[in-house]
Order: structure tokens, then C-alpha cells, then sequence
């Protein structure tokens, strides 16, 4: 995909970084499981909510050692056009992951691809009518690219913020920190997303609420917090309109100071199996039923019905078929 086609429907470009993961202690297993994670949650759950008419474009850099196993694994989700990835010499992001108790884990990254550069994204993002940024290593773009972006694209961004929480030892192991320029980062994307963890190291005054509410106006339409089992929060201005396509578009416009919040808890079981991918799941499910035209608290309620599957599906591959009922593979691309 070298130029924009519009025949072939509306494009979501998904920036984030496909990781190999080691994981240990997940389900009680003594033994570690290795397979794809990172951004092909997100991709999954994406694929499985968006409305009909929209593909697929995931805007990676993928180390060569792993460059032919991670293409074949994109392709193997419907709608996904790989085109716009982009092989790196570089090894490729690999994590161990080590749970413990409540769902939460420890996390060490070896390797690593090269952050996106502003003229590197540039034409990619033309070809897109909506961008979901998914900060899986936290290395994705700088915060002058991520400016870059807010001015040099116009339509509609999604940011799932996570890893720029988290700093790197020298050894490699992941260290939760407060997020540096908070209020810049918030201003780079029209609605952004963190868990609650993240969300209490949001700012120095102590109440996060606050924080959120007063961030909201032109550039933020939309702040989200995931809670685990107990489903997620938000917080919109007055004004908010669920529709993404029109997000942009309020930024010429005269906007009230006011916001609102609220909650849209779990309706559904929530299996203790796997937490690996839930809030990428979730994410992706949000904004692509955001974009099928559901209100918010109807796009949020389906998001916590598909992380609540995504718990009790064990890894990334076949997580569509699970998310969408299907049996077999060849009904996907059918």
C-alpha cells in the first residue's frame, strides 16, 4: 500500500509494536509459554469490532530476526494489510513477563526497535481516516513526533498511554513511574486511556479526578480509565460527541470549561485465566465500536465484554475466532 485508495473503504492505521513474549506463572503453569503478544491483541479486538467498510493498516517496525514469523502472524487476522510494515535491523522487542498475584506482573524487555520519526510516519498516516496509538514498549515516538502528529494529522487519534508510565533499569525490567509533560502527552490525541495504577501517578496533586477534568477542551475529548473487573471510567466535556469523525472538527469551535464523568461497570463473568492483552483488547474494542457509531457507554460496555473474553483465552493466536464466536479460520476470510 503505497497510495491512498478510497474504493477499498475507510482505513484504521494502529501504531504500536509487535512483541515476542516469554511468559511465566500464568494459570498456576510452572512451565513458560512463548508466543506473539504486544499490539496483536489490539489488532484482534479491532478487527473483531470494527464495523463493516474499514480495513486494517498496522504501522510497525519489526526487527529482522523476526520479521517473516511476525508478518505471517499479521496476515493472520481478517483485514490486516501489512504493507506498512516496516522491517528494522534491529532485534526485535522480546518481553518476559512474570505474574503474581491480582493480575499485576513484572515485565523486562530485551531488544528493541527504533522509535517513529515524524517523516517516517507522515505518509503512512495519510493513508489512514483514524490512528489508534498503542504504547506497548513506550518507544513508539518521542513526545516532539507525538506533536508532530497532533498538527500534521487531521483525523480522529486514539492513545492507549500504558508503557510511558514505565521506565527501563539498566537490566531491563519495566519500573512504574510518574508520566514526565503529562499534560503535553494528554494534548497529543483527541481521546486517551490508562489503568487505574497509571491513572493515580497522573500528576502531583493528588487527585487525578481533578487533573482529568481540567484537561479536558479542544485538544482532549475523551480520558478513560480501565478498572479491572470492575469495568472503567471516563471523563468528557459537556460537549463530547461519541462520534470520532467529528472530534477534530471541535477544535475550531467554542467549547465549555464543564466536563462530566462516569462509569459503565462488567455485566459479564470475568475469568481469573489470562490478563495478558485485556486493556489493549479493550481499547481497540472501544474506539473501533466509536467508530461504528455506538454511544460511549455502549462502546465501553461491548470493550468490557471482549477484554472478559480475551481473560479467558489463553495468548494472542486464534483470539479473534474466540472474540467473535467463529469456529474455524476459513470462516474469516470468507
Amino acid at each position: 500500500m503505497t497510495e491512498r485508495d478510497d474504493s477499498t473503504g475507510r482505513v484504521l492505521g494502529v501504531i504500536g509494536t509487535l512483541v515476542w513474549d516469554r511468559i511465566y506463572d500464568r494459570d498456576g503453569r510452572s512451565a513458560p509459554v512463548e508466543e506473539w503478544g504486544g499490539i496483536t491483541y489490539a489488532l484482534q479486538a479491532v478487527s473483531a469490532a470494527l464495523p463493516e467498510g474499514w480495513r486494517i493498516l498496522p504501522i510497525l517496525k519489526v526487527g529482522r530476526d523476526l520479521a517473516e514469523e511476525g508478518r505471517r502472524f499479521l496476515l493472520e487476522i481478517p483485514r490486516v494489510d501489512a504493507d506498512a510494515v516496516v522491517v528494522v535491523p534491529e532485534a526485535n522487542n522480546r518481553v518476559e513477563l512474570r505474574y503474581r498475584d491480582g493480575g499485576r506482573r513484572t515485565e523486562q524487555l530485551e531488544g528493541g526497535v527504533p522509535p517513529w520519526s515524524w517523516p517516517e510516519l507522515s505518509p503512512l498516516t495519510e493513508l489512514c481516516d483514524a490512528l489508534y496509538v498503542n504504547f506497548i514498549s513506550g518507544f513508539e515516538m518521542e513526545l516532539g513526533t507525538a506533536r508532530a502528529l497532533r498538527v500534521g494529522y487531521g483525523g480522529p487519534m486514539y492513545a492507549d498511554l500504558h508503557s510511558l508510565f514505565l521506565e527501563m533499569a539498566p537490566s531491563g525490567m519495566r519500573i512504574p513511574r510518574p508520566l514526565e509533560a503529562w499534560a503535553s502527552w494528554l494534548r497529543c490525541f483527541d481521546a486517551v486511556q490508562m489503568n487505574e495504577d497509571e491513572f493515580d501517578m497522573l500528576g502531583d496533586t493528588g487527585d487525578p479526578w481533578r487533573l482529568a477534568a481540567d484537561a479536558m477542551g479542544p485538544d482532549l475529548e475523551l480520558l478513560m480509565v480501565t478498572l479491572g473487573d470492575r469495568g472503567a471510567a471516563y471523563v468528557v466535556s459537556e460537549s463530547f460527541a461519541p462520534d470520532p469523525m467529528t472530534w477534530r472538527a471541535g477544535e475550531t469551535l467554542a467549547r465549555t470549561p464543564r466536563s462530566r464523568s462516569g462509569r459503565v461497570s462488567v455485566e459479564y463473568p470475568v475469568s481469573t485465566g489470562d490478563p495478558t492483552g485485556c486493556g489493549d483488547v479493550w481499547g481497540g474494542a472501544v474506539f473501533a465500536r466509536l467508530l461504528a457509531g455506538d454511544g460511549l457507554d455502549e462502546a465501553m460496555s461491548e470493550a468490557n465484554r471482549l477484554a472478559a473474553l480475551n481473560a479467558a483465552h489463553r495468548g494472542a493466536r486464534g483470539l479473534f475466532r474466540h472474540l467473535t464466536g467463529r469456529l474455524s479460520y476459513i470462516e474469516e476470510r470468507s
